[in-house]
């Protein structure tokens, strides 16, 4: 008798065990109907961008957070593009986590805007969604969308790389520069032997950064150091948009009876992103100097009286001593100072 008993309890903790078992997996799983995507909306549809106020907050965005039918860590990316682009190009824009309202500069939301390729000072029109996602397993998700108008003002933004190369001090770090805030930024770094890694900022600090995830992709507030592909004078180029990075060679030197290698090897010059012109503090003897980039004498330039000339007649140094040199390949120009 009491063997049965036994018996009946067990079977009635195996159909509730199996019962809640059930239940669980209903509360984890969902149909594609049960999935709702995120509801957004923004408390402007036009706004026009200027440097008056490019420090304030001109654009809020307030979101009903999305529901896959369980609990899960979720990311949501803002995403804007050209209204009728479907989402061909797209400014991407992570809002943090659990955050249900977002404020936008007139500086960030100009940046995001420019980085779609339109012209500054006229009226262009977005539409702006939300992604959310969980894994890769489960389906991306979209918000329905919400328009925008905007007018962006031309300006100049800046990157800036904080590395091995100087020691990882941010006041140091190099400045990479889009001219027009379309995204893209160029700049050119001298690389030493041994180090190589650095990562990207939009300020000279660590509150946000791009990391690497793999060579030439880039992912913001993520990924690892990113690693230039060697030592030496390169010239990065980022695309904030497409996330990614690439590099060339990129150097010029001076060669000359003056300069310590002679006419047989160059003396490499450091760029000065923030001036764009480079620079080298080097002892001369007296003798003669020009300017050739990448090693090089398909590209050289010579010079008289501060002028510089593409191919042109070898520069004298009439004295020996530890001369600044500053040379700007924009305006065509170089100085030699004896210190």
């Amino acid at each position: 008798m009491k063997i049965r008993h036994y018996i009946g309890i067990m079977l009635l903790f195996i159909v509730a065990f199996q019962s809640c078992k059930k239940d669980e997996t209903r509360a984890i799983l969902a149909s594609g109907e049960d999935i709702k995507p995120a509801t957004l909306s923004l408390d402007k549809t036009n706004v026009t961008l200027s440097k008056d106020n490019a420090e304030d907050t001109v654009l809020h965005l307030n979101m009903i957070q999305p529901d896959f039918g369980f609990q899960a860590a979720v990311t949501n990316v803002l995403q804007f593009a050209l209204k009728g682009d479907n989402f061909k190009t797209v400014k991407e824009v992570v809002i943090p986590s659990g955050r249900s309202t977002v404020g936008f500069t007139g500086y960030e939301l100009n940046s995001y805007l420019l980085a779609l390729g339109v012209s500054t000072g006229t009226t262009s029109e977005f539409d702006v969604r939300i992604k959310s996602s969980i894994n890769a397993k489960i389906t991306v998700v979209y918000s329905a969308l919400a328009g925008l108008k905007a007018i962006p003002f031309a300006s100049t933004s800046y990157l800036y790389a904080i590395g091995a190369y100087e020691d990882w001090v941010e006041a140091n770090a190099e400045s990479l520069i889009s001219p027009t805030s379309n995204g893209i930024y160029t700049g050119i770094i001298n690389f030493p032997e041994e180090k190589l890694t650095f990562k990207l900022t939009p300020e000279r600090n660590w509150s946000n950064s791009y990391g690497e995830t793999e060579p030439g992709k880039i992912v913001y507030n993520g990924g690892q150091d990113i690693k230039a592909p060697r030592a030496g004078n390169l010239e990065l180029e980022v695309n904030t948009t497409a996330n990614t990075i690439s590099y060339k060679d990129h150097s010029w030197g001076i060669i000359g009876s003056a300069t310590p290698k002679g006419w047989d090897a160059d003396t490499d010059m450091k760029f000065d992103n923030a001036n764009q012109v480079w620079k080298l503090t080097v002892s001369l003897t007296a003798g003669e100097i020009k300017f050739r980039k990448n090693h090089d004498w398909g590209t050289n330039f010579g010079g008289t009286n501060g002028t510089l000339a593409a191919g042109g007649a070898n520069i004298a140094v009439a004295n020996a001593g530890t001369y600044d040199i500053v040379v700007d390949f924009n305006a065509n120009t170089y100085t030699l100072t004896k210190k």
